[in-house]
């Protein structure tokens, strides 16, 4: 019995300690990760290529949505003096050229987005390892990444925010690229989506017998 009570008090001692340990605090940090990429010097420059690369198809994408608004405007004037022949060929021309221009949009986005995913992935990895050797270094047992709006932090003290010390170490330590273009950390280059320009109406037809 006594070995019972003995064993007892053993396990009960063992589990607090257990307890303390667990509950003991351990020093937190927040990061915003997307924006100490894009603050570094690789990410502003990768930032700057990809949106160089883009240039050329979004111009391309600028010159037909151009295209498109001319004829919707020369439709739109010539309501009362195009023949209504006239009239339903230029309606179904600006229709097929608006669903192709809403194809090359979504294709040359596809592309980009997908580029775009590949260098992001890239410099992901090296700040990772940045990070977990900056918490490694400093005592930090959790590093958080508040970037995306679902986080569950609801709130963190600006005091434990290591996103300037990650980029300041990231840049002494990776290879950085050469030459830079600032950017702002929080633009995304890209592609933007056409304008939708006003819709072209079907031309209405002349009742029969009028002139």
């Amino acid at each position: 019995m006594k070995r019972i009570v003995l064993l007892c008090l053993v396990l009960a001692f063992a589990a607090s300690v257990n307890v303390g340990a667990q509950t003991q605090p351990g020093k937190v940090a927040v990061i915003y990760f997307q924006g100490a990429i894009v603050g570094t010097k690789d990410g502003q420059k990768a930032a700057a290529e990809l949106d160089s690369k883009a240039g050329p198809k979004r111009k391309e994408l600028e010159i037909k949505q151009s295209d498109v608004n001319a004829m919707q405007d020369q439709l739109t004037k010539g309501q009362n003096t195009l023949s209504d022949a006239s009239k339903n060929e230029l309606y179904k021309s600006i229709e097929l050229k608006k669903k192709a221009l809403q194809r090359d949009f979504e294709d040359a986005k596809e592309d980009f987005d997908q580029e775009q995913q590949k260098v992001l992935q890239q410099l992901a990895q090296k700040m990772t390892a940045v990070i977990e050797r900056y918490a490694r270094d400093h005592g930090y047992s959790l590093v958080v990444d508040v970037s995306s709006q679902q986080s569950p932090v609801l709130y963190a003290s600006p005091t434990i925010d290591i996103t300037k010390d990650i980029v300041e170490l990231y840049d002494t330590s990776a290879p950085a690229m050469n030459n830079p273009a600032p950017v702002k950390p929080s633009a995304t280059p890209g592609l933007s989506a056409p304008k939708p320009a006003t819709p072209a109406k079907p031309p209405a037809t002349k009742p029969p017998g009028s002139n």
